[in-house]
Parts: structure tokens; C-alpha cells; sequence
């Protein structure tokens, strides 16, 4: 049995409730000061602050399963201090907020692509270097040399770099391989780390990301492998729960990507596309038909992606890092949430190409200076709704009594500090299933 009690909160924030929150709600956080959390073997059992009403609201999950909520004038005792089972955490009077939810990586890989430097400072874009058989077609060969073992200890590292920086829960991709025996090397390195590493890690089988030379012409023959012989490997050896593809001029079409989307619906996988990231060709559009659970990057979504996504319900996974590392344009945050209500999530999409960085709280300090979020969106934008965004928003996403007691302590007093300072590691502790991550 295990017991926390973290106290002397000085504030409290997280969003509420297990849904995506667009619109208005995207900026709508709870925010209790001189706050207390209890957690027990690893479930928020009992959490207690001080709301604008100057009173303190407390929720309590009852041993019944019920939750039962009051409002006094003191602060409640949670639980009994001398208890010999409890360890006691001290937040200093800083802020505390969810773990967040990394909703986009593709972390396995073998190399690196600084060799790209030279021709990025000469202009070249991302598509030229891939046409010229670069980009990913040089990961992919660095990725089929490695051993399961070097890829299993290099993500490892990422796993726990992106930990200390504050992330309890991420998605990864494959997509680095485009063979079966490859891509199962991968799928099969994140299951051996969701088994091995505290974090807890969301698969997405991602085969269609790049069409190489030997396949150049002939897509619709690849397209039918994914569908004919991947996808049902991946199914039958429960390696993935989410089926991905890129929807990108000189990689897939609309046509293609549907095909392939579909029969990933009709063998059990839950749906994300890669679209509208350089060229706007229906990605979209078609996440919204197929009521895709998330569409990723988004950078140049016109009109009829952002009215098909509003009404498929598809989740906004945008990634202002690959803009920031691009130098592209950014997607329009404002225009989802304001204009169209979409549940907009933001993520590292940390690769070794478009975007070498894992680092979720400069994702922060880009949503709101590139992005425009106000401090409440960006929270919800990094936990709750990526967490929804990867099927995880019962578990994870909202310090409430009955999730999961992932939580980061903050050397900031509100969220307007973690938005406004960029380029230092501003989390104290992270906290994951209620042990301390940060020794």
C-alpha cells in the first residue's frame, strides 16, 4: 500500500473532466489555492483548496465509489499525517497541474539528420531534401541497421528525459521502417518500454509515412500491403491501438489515405492522419468523414478541413515546434477554438528530422506566443485533450479523485509563469501513479 499527500499547494489548476474541451471550455481550468492532493497506490482518493469564493471545496472518493464534495470555511484534514504508510511532499507554496500528455512523437529511430544542416542553410525544404533521398528514407536505413537494443536504450533515454520535463503519458509512432519486419521492431520496442518505463506509452502504427524509391509509382500496391498483411500482424499481436498515414502531396492521396483509413476502422484500429502540414490536399477534410480521434499538424488547413473536423469531432493535434524548426507558417489555433470549436491539443512531434526536440514546455511557451492560447488553453491543450486525443481522457489529463495521480510540482506560482519563461526546466518534481520521478 502507498500513500501521498502533497500539500501546501499554491495553486491548484487542471482542467476538468474526460472529454476534449473546444471552444470556450479549452479555457475553462479549475484553480484552487492553498490546495491539497491525497493519493492512494497511486488514484487521487481526496484533493481540497481554496476557490474564489474564499471557502474550500473538497472532493472525496469514498471507499463506495461514490464522490462526495463539501464546502467549509477551514481546510479539511485529508488523512491522518502519522500514518506510517503515508509519504508527505511539500509544493512550497508552488503551482501544481497534471502530468502532461505528450500527444505526437516518433521517437524510435536510428541516426540523427544534423548532416541536413548544409542544405536546410541553403534553402532546401523538406520535401526537396526527401525527393532527393534524404530526410526520412535516411532514417529509415539508419532504423533497419539498428539492433532492437540499440533503439530500446536510445528511446529509453527519450522516455526519460521527457519525464523529468514534466510528461506522464505519451503517444509514439512507427514509421521508420515502412517493411513489416521493421515496423514490428518498433511497435515491439514501445511495448517492451510501456512494460520496462514508468511512462505510460500510447502505440500507433504509422507503415504509410513516406513512399520510398522502390515503391515510387506503385502506392496503391503499398497501400494494399498495409491493409492485407500489416495491419492484421499488428492487430493479432496487439501492437498498436491507433492506425496513422500521411496525407501529403508526393506522399499519399486523398484516395489512398481513405483506403487505407477505412479498412484500419473496419480491423479495430482507432484513426490519426498526418495532414494539410505543407500542402493542403484533403487530409483534413477526411479526418472529419472518417471521425478520425485526432488530425496532426494542420499548418495550412483551409475552410473545409476546419468545418469537417468540427463536425467529425476529430481532435486538432498541432505542433508548433516543426513550424518553430521550419520555419513555417503556424496552424490558426485561434480560428479552432474561437471560430470553429475545435478541441485543440498540442504536442513535440519529436522526430529526427522537422522537429529534434522533446521538450513539451517550449511546446508551451509557443502555444502562447505563436499560437495566441491564453494560459488556461494552453494546460488544457497539454494534458486533458491530448490525453482524449490517444484514448487515455478517463485515466489521465485532470487532477480529479479517481484518476491517476500523475502531477508535475512547478518552480512557478501560476500557469502565466510556466507560458511567460522559456528555455529553462521549470519542473520541480513529476510525480507519476504517485512516485517521484525526479530524484
Amino acid at each position: 500500500m502507498s500513500k501521498l499527500l502533497i500539500k501546501n499547494i499554491g495553486r491548484l489548476q487542471t482542467p476538468v473532466g474526460s472529454f476534449p474541451h473546444k471552444g470556450k471550455a479549452q479555457g475553462e481550468n479549475l484553480k484552487l489555492d492553498d490546495a491539497e492532493i491525497f493519493a492512494e497506490d497511486g488514484i487521487i482518493k481526496a484533493i481540497t483548496g481554496k476557490a474564489e469564493d474564499g471557502k474550500y471545496h473538497t472532493t472525496i472518493l469514498g471507499e463506495d465509489g461514490k464522490i462526495e464534495e463539501t464546502v467549509t470555511d477551514e481546510a479539511p484534514v485529508l488523512t491522518d499525517e502519522k500514518d506510517p504508510w503515508l509519504v508527505d511532499y511539500d509544493a512550497k507554496g508552488n503551482l501544481v497541474t497534471p502530468g502532461l500528455v505528450e500527444g505526437h512523437t516518433h521517437m524510435v529511430f536510428g541516426g540523427y539528420r544534423q548532416n541536413e544542416i548544409p542544405l536546410k542553410l541553403k534553402g532546401a525544404g523538406y520535401l526537396d531534401i526527401l525527393r532527393a533521398g534524404g530526410g526520412i528514407n535516411d532514417t529509415v536505413k539508419k532504423t533497419r541497421e539498428a539492433t532492437f537494443e540499440e533503439l530500446y536504450d536510445k528511446t529509453k533515454g527519450f522516455l526519460d528525459e521527457m519525464m523529468g520535463l514534466g510528461v506522464t503519458t505519451c503517444e509514439a509512432k512507427s514509421g521508420y521502417g515502412i517493411d513489416l519486419e521493421t515496423e514490428v521492431k518498433l511497435l515491439e520496442v514501445l511495448k517492451k518500454l510501456n512494460q520496462d518505463h514508468p511512462m505510460d506509452i500510447v502505440s500507433t502504427f504509422m507503415p504509410a509515412h513516406v513512399v520510398l524509391a522502390d515503391w515510387k509509382g506503385r502506392e496503391d500496391e503499398f497501400i494494399d500491403l498495409c491493409i492485407n498483411e500489416m495491419f492484421p500482424y499488428v492487430r493479432e499481436h496487439d501492437l498498436a491501438e491507433f492506425i496513422d498515414i500521411f496525407t501529403e502531396d508526393s506522399v499519399f492521396n486523398y484516395e489512398q489515405s481513405k483506403k487505407y483509413l477505412e479498412a484500419a476502422k473496419e480491423q479495430g484500429f482507432l484513426l490519426k492522419i498526418h495532414a494539410d502540414e505543407i500542402e493542403a490536399i484533403g487530409g483534413s477534410k477526411l479526418a472529419g468523414e472518417m471521425h478520425a480521434t485526432s488530425a496532426e499538424h494542420l499548418i495550412v488547413i483551409n475552410d473545409e478541413g476546419l468545418e469537417s473536423m468540427a463536425k467529425g469531432g476529430t481532435i486538432a493535434m498541432c505542433l508548433p515546434g516543426t513550424s518553430f524548426y521550419l520555419g513555417a507558417t503556424f496552424a490558426p489555433v485561434r480560428r479552432m477554438i474561437d471560430e470553429f470549436e475545435i478541441p485543440v491539443a498540442t504536442a513535440s512531434d519529436f522526430n529526427p528530422g522537422s522537429c529534434p526536440s522533446l521538450n513539451l514546455q517550449f511546446v508551451m511557451n509557443l502555444d502562447y506566443l505563436k499560437y495566441r492560447m491564453t494560459p488556461e488553453e494552453v494546460l488544457t491543450a497539454v494534458t486533458i485533450n491530448p490525453a482524449c486525443g490517444i484514448n487515455r481522457g478517463d485515466k489521465v489529463g485532470t487532477l480529479e479523485v479517481g484518476k491517476e495521480a500523475d502531477m508535475v510540482v512547478w518552480n512557478a506560482p501560476n500557469m502565466e509563469m510556466l507560458c511567460y519563461r522559456f528555455g529553462s526546466d521549470l519542473a520541480i518534481q513529476t510525480i507519476k501513479a504517485g512516485k517521484f520521478m525526479r530524484q
